[in-house]
């Protein structure tokens, strides 16, 4: 098998198995999707979030090894919990990291948990979580500062901070120039439009409809930028999904029933000290104990007596219980007390001052549509496509999870990611030109 000379991995955040139909009547699709392997049965992570997928996609491995096991960190105390969005934070190598040991040229647009990497061409994905940091700064100290400086310079009159679609806009123009200039030979894009669509309007929405055609444009033009500068003999290309999303209509808030029961403690409208707290995942929620209380086995039977009535509530929004270990058995955080799971139009917050409320009434997350739930079933599966050098087309007719792309990509770049939870995707390899 011949190994490619580039890759290129195109992460569309939020598009799912769903979005096919969609994405086959879209004209650079549907001509990229007609003579490619494709698996359209793609389990993503669980808890089914951005950064633990995206880092599961880049080290073949289960959050539980990897380490990322939710998008933020465990902060009772913090009204906006830091994100994971450091590479230190990562317990194995990934695909960049070798990569560079064997002397390519990496490049990363806004691929998470890559803060403070060696990729040559980077903007890391940050999020501002405290009123005295700046997002340009932040930026330019996690990623390669004079790389960051020239692509801002040139397109940064295209963003509008974080909110879509200018930040695809921006972070496009970006890829683009970046694909002519510095020619990297592995570039991980991720691009949000999609995800900010379904967050804001529901999972169907002409505004996701509108932000799938302008994906469509976009990998028109990189499929086009990549074939100016380069053998596309010699250039394999993947498109993928991290997760899809679910329509959501009520939010339930644990926090309030721990903090009712006595074991989250309160001053000024923050929570000042815990023996036990909820930490959302949105469609999920782990369910901790303080370090120096695990082992209480008094405080461990309140918390699962209290989850448990919790879950009998036909009026609340628990649908399943897991205990720790099989959450770790699911990949999720071994160090979590039990995870809950939400029921069906339902997700979870971290407020303490309610029960539950609708979702629209909360005004600090957009949240019609989310994820984070159990990745299990067709309709919130996603995708996984590749073209090129190496690759042998066809539809892989059996499910396949987001460590194993992980795996596939390292075996077709002749990558050595460790003892990886993923496998190669074997039937896609082989022999194959562009049409």
């Amino acid at each position: 098998m011949k190994k490619p000379n580039r890759v290129m991995v195109i992460s569309f955040d939020a598009v799912g198995r769903e979005d096919l139909p969609v994405l086959q009547s879209l004209p650079n699709f549907r001509c990229f999707l007609e003579n490619a392997a494709l698996c359209d049965h793609v389990n993503s992570v669980y808890p089914s979030l951005t950064y633990p997928a995206h880092t599961s996609i880049v080290t073949g491995r289960m959050p539980k090894n990897h380490g990322i096991v939710n998008n933020t960190k465990l902060q009772p105390g913090r009204e906006r919990p830091d994100w994971l969005y450091k590479r230190k934070y990562i317990r194995s190598t990934t695909l960049y990291d070798e990569a560079k040991k064997k002397g390519l040229r990496t490049a990363a647009l806004l691929w998470p948990v890559t803060g403070g990497s060696k990729i040559d061409y980077a903007v890391p994905e940050i999020m501002v979580t405290r009123r005295w940091q700046n997002q340009i700064f932040l930026n330019a100290v996690n990623g390669p500062l004079c790389y960051q400086l020239e692509v801002n310079g040139k397109f940064g009159h295209l963003r509008d901070g974080i909110r879509q679609p200018a930040l695809d806009h921006f972070i496009q123009a970006a890829a683009l120039y970046t694909i002519e200039k510095y020619r990297p030979e592995l570039f991980l894009l991720h691009l949000t439009d999609v995800d900010a669509a379904r967050h804001r309007y529901g999972v169907r929405h002409k505004e996701v409809e509108a932000a799938l055609k302008r994906h469509d444009r976009r990998l028109g033009e990189i499929l086009k930028k990549l074939a100016d500068t380069g053998k596309m003999e010699e250039t394999c290309i993947f498109l993928l999904g991290d997760h899809y999303q679910k329509n959501a209509g009520k939010i339930a808030y644990p926090n309030y029933f721990l903090h009712q029961e006595g074991l989250l403690r309160v001053k000024n409208g923050r929570i000042f000290d815990w023996m036990a707290a909820a930490k959302s995942c949105d469609g999920s929620c782990y369910v901790y104990l303080h370090k120096k209380l695990r082992t209480d086995l008094g405080l461990q039977r309140r918390v699962r007596e209290l989850m448990e009535d919790l879950q009998k509530r036909e009026d609340y929004g628990i649908g399943q219980i897991y205990s720790a270990k099989e959450a770790a058995t699911l990949g999720a955080d071994p160090d979590c007390f039990m995870m809950a799971e939400a029921k069906e139009g339902w997700v979870f917050l971290d407020g303490f001052g309610q029960p539950a409320r609708h979702v629209e009434e909360e005004k600090a997350h957009w949240i019609r549509g989310t994820h984070g739930y159990l990745p299990h079933g067709e309709a919130y599966q996603t995708f996984f496509a590749a073209k090129g050098c190496g690759i042998r087309a066809g539809r892989v007719e059996r499910e396949v999870a987001l460590w194993d792309e992980g795996a596939t990509i390292a075996g077709l770049m002749g990558l050595d990611l460790g003892n990886t939870d993923g496998q190669i995707i074997r039937e896609i390899l082989g022999k194959s030109d562009w049409e």
